[in-house]
């Protein structure tokens, strides 16, 4: 079996819905005419992110969950209808969370979400091969226990999910969240990346490991 390429994905970021949830296209080769593409995350009012998928004709081998809270899920029906049956992976922490709208906070909102349920479960240290590319799981709780981030080491880029945002973190006053936890995850799991590592937030701008490390008031070094 050949190794995974590890040419320089192509990571682009659609702000989706009322909460600007940042999700994202991966293609494994910038620019290329179709080919495979995965997902990270789909959140509510997911129009521009499938328009975008259709409009390159691109062919999404999985959606990948960074956590489910309900501003990430809330497009996994319409992704379904508009792309087919893709399948879907999260953390086994949060299995049960795309069923249950009081796990996913949704219930909190007063307009109840649920997601498909997931195709595969997610452990720390898997090896997602994702179009060719290998991308690692690490789990990042705190925010939520089944929170994870995806890196791809060779490009030193990392899809945190709500965990670390640039100069702030991932909020822990919501059920099943806990500061404590959330900072050692950042420390233990992300600080250890290399410093130029692009870090791709589940909101606001992208930053890098360096950045955070130096600059973040909740989390330092």
């Amino acid at each position: 079996m050949s190794p995974p390429d590890t040419t320089r994905p192509s990571v682009r970021a659609f702000a989706l819905g009322e909460y600007m949830t940042n999700c994202y296209v991966v293609r494994p080769i910038p620019d290329a005419a179709g080919g495979p593409c995965w997902i990270a995350d789909c959140g509510s009012e997911p129009g521009e992110l499938l328009d975008y998928v259709q409009h390159e004709g691109l062919e999404p081998e999985v959606i990948v969950l960074t956590h489910a809270h309900l501003d990430h899920i809330a497009g996994l029906f319409e992704a379904r209808t508009r792309l087919g049956s893709v399948p879907i992976w999260i953390h086994r922490a949060e299995e049960a969370w795309l069923g249950n709208p009081l796990l996913n906070l949704s219930a909190l909102t007063g307009r109840p979400v649920t997601g498909p349920e997931p195709d595969r479960l997610l452990d720390d240290g898997d090896e997602l091969t994702l179009c060719g590319q290998a991308w690692r799981v690490a789990h990042t709780p705190g925010h939520s226990p089944g929170g994870i981030s995806l890196i791809h080491e060779p490009s030193r880029q990392a899809i945190v999910g709500d965990a670390l945002f640039a100069g702030s973190i991932g909020r822990t006053d919501f059920p099943g969240s806990s500061l404590e936890t959330l900072i050692t995850a950042i420390r233990e799991r992300l600080y250890t990346l290399p410093d130029d590592t692009a870090v791709y937030p589940g909101h606001g701008p992208d930053t890098t490991i360096g950045t955070e490390k130096l600059h973040n008031e909740f989390v330092r070094a």
